[in-house]
């Protein structure tokens, strides 16, 4: 099993052209591709010893979630660079989330109105380049998920939070992404990612985040 992580990683990384995308292991740069496909064959090979099949089944497993790893890793590797060059200097952030999705984080002070859902006009240009990456093929689906900050209470922040999920949702179905590929969520004050103490924490709080995931 172990000569087979390795091998993934090789082959994961001849797939995408040995290209490192700044993921910083133990000080060692490596293509999210190859790491997909290490995930990917411990992922396979313990769903199948878990069914208790012969080594030799096991270690099939292992190698058909290599692949599947290898090359889920490098397409999304593929939409993060063209998302982020869509995205450049909107005050967007493209990351990489730690279940292995395209995270972006869209902050309210750009997206919508204080206490409002209507998508502010001048942000359509924007999300109208995220739906055309988007767009491009039916291989990811998309969640799309609104938060708030912690003043107010639940019964205004989570509809306000899904009102704002579902207006992103909309707008980006409506630029030609399938309905069928996109969910739309409100948490409400939940996950903060800055200190809700501040105005500037409680700004960065009151956000939409557009996560990818890679389907075939």
């Amino acid at each position: 099993m172990r000569a087979l992580a390795i091998s993934a990683v090789v082959g994961a990384m001849v797939l995408s052209g040995c290209q490192t995308t700044g993921n910083n292991i133990g000080g060692v740069e490596y293509d999210k591709a190859a790491i997909g496909a290490v995930v990917g064959a411990l992922a396979g090979y313990g769903v199948s010893k878990g069914n208790a099949n012969t080594s030799s089944q096991n270690n099939r497993a292992a190698a058909i979630g290599a692949v599947l790893g290898g090359v889920g890793g490098a397409y999304l590797d593929n939409k993060e660079k063209k998302l982020r060059a869509a995205t450049a200097g909107s005050g967007i952030d493209v990351s990489r989330n730690p279940d292995g999705s395209v995270g972006l984080i869209m902050p309210g002070n750009i997206t919508f109105d204080t206490n409002k859902s209507a998508i502010k006009p001048n942000f359509y240009s924007t999300l109208n380049k995220v739906a055309q990456v988007l767009a491009e093929d039916n291989k990811s689906a998309i969640l799309v998920t609104g938060y708030t900050d912690n003043t107010g209470n639940d019964s205004i922040n989570i509809p306000l939070s899904q009102a704002r999920a579902q207006a992103v949702a909309s707008y980006i179905s409506s630029q030609g992404v399938s309905t069928t590929r996109i969910n739309a969520q409100g948490q409400g004050a939940a996950n903060p990612i800055a200190d809700n103490s501040t105005p500037a924490g409680r700004e960065q709080n009151r956000r939409v985040e557009i996560s990818v995931y890679a389907t075939q």
